[in-house]
């Protein structure tokens, strides 16, 4: 028998080097992060006292231009803040920051969150218009360097994305989420969280996201902010929470409750939205904070008698921390002492917010480098992002006779209409820190694109708002000495976003008058429309041969206009939200349910209107392009599934133009008869591609029971069997239609 060698002490100790090495390179999974997180809180939850506590729940304002407002100084020292609102750049979050770690008691540090929506320095479209691009890729590139651009100047949340399904254009915050679908928002919502937070928000470059407005809040009536939300709940849960669920999923790690009442319960004191789905069923472990004062506006809902009434209602409903307002803080002790609230609470809601300061790693890296500011915002690579996401999320709405794209060549061109030469509405509302003229006016854009041989006239024509025509003769002067007229008309940047509801969706002003009196000067005319909503254009349509969709698209608008005007940029866009002929259409959505009397042209007595048509003026899915695509041999692997079985849809798409371009092909589904109403579509895929002339490329699209399935009375998802239809096409109604069986 061999004798055994014993290792040297010398060899032992490299042995252990060597192990702890790789103990020490080897990361700790998900699992052991967590339950060393949850550790972590836990600890410090034990140390603190309850004043400490309710501080962790207060988000506090600051200064407009940025700045901590003074008494922050003295909160944050004492351990009675745990958030800001607005405070940003210029080394500011980090002034305050070394506050909270050098002299408070436990040294929590600070979470500093800003509306960063569609770009923070660097602006992008508008939500609805990226939506409009079909490409959820785009939106978390965008996304991602807003991210960037927020961290550099000390952010480190973001609330955003806003996810509420809009279904009346009336409502001025429909230009913040992705139009009237579900499942189109819920696929955005998912790209959204992904490109703020990345894989780890903790991880520099990276933000904090929040779901807002948890819910219902797109559904207010009368297209009114702030106003009453009724529906069922049956709808809540097949329209409205899709991209809440999807932001979830993503691993969104904040929740923003709403302004209005659900159902007669306001949503920031709603137990069912806030723990019974959001807790219990979702499995939600972040932390939900309040929408400005939204806590204390429970008193004006008539839901609260006094403050302190308010701060009970939410709190124990699951509000986790108060924006702005201070109850929470100047009452928790007495309902503590009253017993409304109970000690575990108000634990729970600390420990929901610690977990998410520990998780973005604040107590690790509370500062942020603030040279960042110097480099990281609108750079080169940044801007030639926003030009190719605007020009993608262009819509071509109508395009006869070939009338765009114009030659760069064309000897004359006059530019009109008061939004041609606006820098500040194109950035939109919500715009961050953008910066007015940092903008590519579409006058630039298009001066910049035509050749030197190329006159340009510029004629404003009339104002945004206000009954004055006086512009009017020096703009049918430019049409008329000029070979075609391009009008920019729409919306200012107050016209569309928070408080900015409208009672009708007409053109503001004398703008119709001013596209009126241009085309009448018998020169081409091409309308290119600045707006945060779907408008009422029917004139336009049916008298002017070109309109584009431009939306608000942000800091490298003009550029992304004169893009697609000279052709350098083909359109692809497809609508993300039905566009009405006329205001009183509204609310009106492609997936509406069927009636016992569906419309017939011919018969009075069926679900229409009898001084206008009911169809919209464009259809939800629909855009234009300079080439033409054909869809064809659409097919279904079997005619017969069972519940839970899943089945193939394939078609074929084909570029039969002259030019290279994009086609968004979309797969539409209805389940024939059910135990409820189901809507008469729904949109369930889509591919946007891109094919040279003549290409063509099969597509294939899977349907499970997530896309079959739907809520039943009893709340209960469940696929029925029966007949459905397959459909699809390039719009929600230009389909080709198939049918199969589940059994």
């Amino acid at each position: 028998m061999k004798r055994r060698k014993h290792l040297r002490p010398l060899s032992l100790l490299l042995c252990l080097v060597v192990v702890l090495a790789l103990l020490l390179s080897t990361p700790p999974s998900s699992a052991q992060r967590g339950n060393d997180v949850e550790r972590r809180v836990n600890a410090l939850l034990a140390r603190m006292t309850l004043a400490e506590k309710l501080g962790q729940l207060q988000q506090l304002d600051g200064e407009g231009n940025g700045n901590f407002r003074p008494e922050h100084l003295e909160l944050v020292r004492k351990g009675l803040l745990g958030s800001t609102l607005g405070v940003r750049n210029g080394g500011q979050p980090n002034k305050l920051q070394r506050v909270a770690m050098e002299e408070s008691r436990l040294k929590i540090p600070l979470l500093f969150g800003f509306d960063t929506i569609h770009g923070y320095r660097t602006i992008f479209p508008i939500p609805l218009a990226e939506a409009a691009s079909w490409d959820p890729s785009l939106a978390e590139r965008s996304s991602s360097i807003a991210a960037k651009e927020s961290y550099a100047a000390g952010l480190r949340w973001t609330f955003a994305p806003m996810v509420d399904i809009a279904r009346d254009p009336r409502w001025g915050r429909i230009t913040e989420g992705a139009g009237e679908d579900p499942f189109l928002g819920a696929a955005f919502a998912r790209a959204r969280v992904r490109g703020f937070q990345g894989d780890d928000y903790s991880q520099p470059g990276k933000v904090l996201a929040c779901a807002k407005h948890w819910v219902g809040y797109g559904a207010a009536e009368g297209g009114r902010d702030y106003n009453t939300t009724e529906m069922s709940e049956q709808t809540l849960r097949s329209i409205y929470f899709p991209p809440f669920k999807a932001a979830i999923d993503a691993g969104v790690g904040t929740f923003m409750s709403a302004f209005n009442a659900l159902n007669g319960v306001p949503t920031s004191a709603n137990h069912f939205t806030l723990t019974k789905v959001l807790r219990d069923e979702w499995k939600f472990d972040g932390f939900v904070v309040s929408d400005y004062t939204s806590v204390k506006e429970l008193i004006n809902h008539g839901y609260a008698a006094n403050d302190k009434e308010a701060a009970w209602l939410a709190l124990n409903a699951g509000v986790d921390m108060e924006m702005v307002s201070r109850l929470f803080n100047q009452h928790g002790a007495a309902l503590l002492n009253e017993k409304k609230w109970t000690q575990a609470t108000i634990d729970e809601a600390v420990r929901r917010v610690l977990r998410i300061k520990f998780r973005l790693g604040l107590f690790e890296r509370p500062y942020v480098d603030e040279s960042l500011e110097k480099t990281a915002h609108l750079t080169a690579e940044s801007r030639t992002v926003a030009r190719e996401i605007a020009g993608k999320s262009m819509v071509l709405l109508k395009n006869d006779r070939e009338t765009l794209p114009l030659a760069k060549t064309v000897g004359s061109i006059a530019v009109i209409g008061p939004l041609a030469d606006d820098n500040r509405s194109p950035l939109g509302w919500w715009s961050g820190d953008g910066k007015d003229e940092d903008t590519v006016t579409p006058l630039t854009g298009i001066r910049a694109k035509v050749s030197s041989q190329t006159k340009v006239t510029y004629a404003k024509g009339c104002d945004i708002t206000g009954d004055s025509d006086a512009g009017f003769v020096e703009a049918v002067a430019a049409a008329r000495s000029s070979d075609v007229a391009v009008v920019f008309v729409g919306e200012s940047k107050d016209m569309a976003g928070e408080a900015a509801s409208r009672v009708t969706l007409d053109l503001p002003g004398r703008q119709m008058d001013l596209v009126k009196e241009v085309a009448r000067a018998g020169k081409p005319t091409i309308v290119v429309l600045i707006n945060g909503r779907p408008p009422a254009i029917g004139w336009i349509v049916d008298n002017v041969p070109a309109i584009l969709e431009a939306w608000m698209a942000g800091t490298e608008s003009g550029n992304a206009i004169a893009d697609i005007l000279f052709g350098d940029v083909n359109p692809g866009g497809k609508l993300p939200v039905t566009f009405p002929r006329v205001t009183g259409q509204v609310p009106i959505y492609y997936n509406h349910l069927n009636t016992g009397r569906p419309p017939e042209a011919n018969n009075r007595y069926t679900a229409k209107y009898f001084d206008a048509p009911w169809t919209p003026q464009f259809p939800f899915g629909f855009g234009l392009s300079y080439t033409q695509f054909k869809i064809s041999n659409v097919a279904v692997s079997a005619t017969q599934i069972r519940p839970d079985g899943t089945i193939r849809v394939t078609a074929d798409v084909e570029n039969t133009g002259k030019r290279a371009g994009d086609e968004v092909v979309q797969l539409y589904i209805r389940d024939v008869t059910a135990t409820i109403t189901r809507p008469v579509k729904e949109l369930k895929g889509f591919q946007r591609v891109t094919l040279q002339p003549g290409a063509k490329r099969s597509l294939e699209f899977v349907l499970g029971p997530e896309h079959l399935g739907f809520y039943n009375r009893d709340m209960k998802f469940v696929v029925e069997p029966g007949e459905f239809r397959v459909m699809v096409g390039s719009n929600s109604q230009d389909v080709i239609e198939k049918t199969f069986e589940v059994r």
